[in-house]
């Protein structure tokens, strides 16, 4: 969705329009949404504002989902401690959303990064609680380093989610990543060898692609990295943190689309 239309949109709904706000950084380098008071907080990443049914997306996090409707959907651990402190964040406050280039999803959702009339920003805040994990997309990938920070952060004091043995960061192990196909995971390990075969770059996480973990990145990806300066075969033998969802095919695997799917670390845990 262009500005322009988000702009439309929300005054329709009698949604306050404002042409410049004083944000804190650095989401303020980003294209002015407007300003809202949110009527309804859905989950800890998603609100819906006063006016009408706009649900605008925090981009660039995820937090502790709710069935929602979905039938056969459990909880996930912290997710309603997440939809209560994202409600209590914003109650009484007015809101400023600030639009990446990618600014709608497929559920018709505004995607932004949302700033308090007080200057917090909403998605480093959840991150600092513990109350959401960085969630990066191609089209979406703004402010990673300072949302890595706040993440790592709740993660090394252990608060919200991550005194909760369901978000763990993972090793490698493909018998213990077997049980987390169709979730999405922070694994963290060496890794053992890197080759790129028809055009597809492969980390390798053991000694039996067969089995073992591995991380692939399509070669429609490698274009990112390309810009980015980064060489992921350059990345064998060192310790490395990937996120994103688990699927099975010789062992479990995780699809790598951007270069924020990638940390490297100095050792295990830091």
């Amino acid at each position: 969705m262009q500005l322009v239309r988000i702009a439309a949109v929300l005054s329709a709904l009698g949604i306050l329009w404002i042409e410049h706000s004083a944000l804190a950084a650095p989401p303020d380098l980003l294209a002015d949404g407007g300003a809202a008071r949110v009527a309804n907080v859905i989950d800890g990443d998603t609100l819906r504002l006063e006016g009408g049914a706009v649900d605008v997306r925090l981009v660039g996090i995820q937090a502790p989902k709710l069935p929602l409707g979905r039938a056969g959907f459990k909880p996930w651990p912290e997710s309603d401690t997440a939809r209560a402190a994202l409600a209590e964040l914003t109650k009484g406050h007015s809101v400023t959303l600030r639009l990446p280039a990618t600014s709608k999803d497929r559920n018709g959702r505004i995607l932004a990064h949302v700033v308090r009339n007080d200057g917090l920003w909403l998605q480093e805040e959840m991150l600092r609680r513990g109350l959401a994990r960085v969630y990066t997309f191609p089209d979406n990938r703004q402010f990673a380093p300072e949302l890595f920070a706040a993440e790592r952060d709740a993660r090394t004091a252990r608060r919200g989610i991550w005194a909760d043995a369901t978000y763990n960061v993972r090793t490698p192990d493909p018998a213990r990543l077997a049980s987390d196909v169709g979730t999405f995971q922070i694994v963290e390990g060496r890794a053992m060898s890197t080759a790129k075969v028809q055009g597809r770059v492969y980390l390798n996480f053991g000694d039996d692609f067969r089995t073992d973990f591995t991380a692939t990145i399509a070669p429609e990806a490698l274009p990112l990295f390309t810009k980015d300066k980064i060489d992921p075969l350059s990345l064998k033998g060192k310790f490395v943190r990937l996120r994103g969802y688990v699927r099975n095919y010789n062992g479990p695997v995780i699809d790598i689309s951007h270069p924020e799917q990638i940390e490297t670390v100095a050792a295990p845990g830091q």
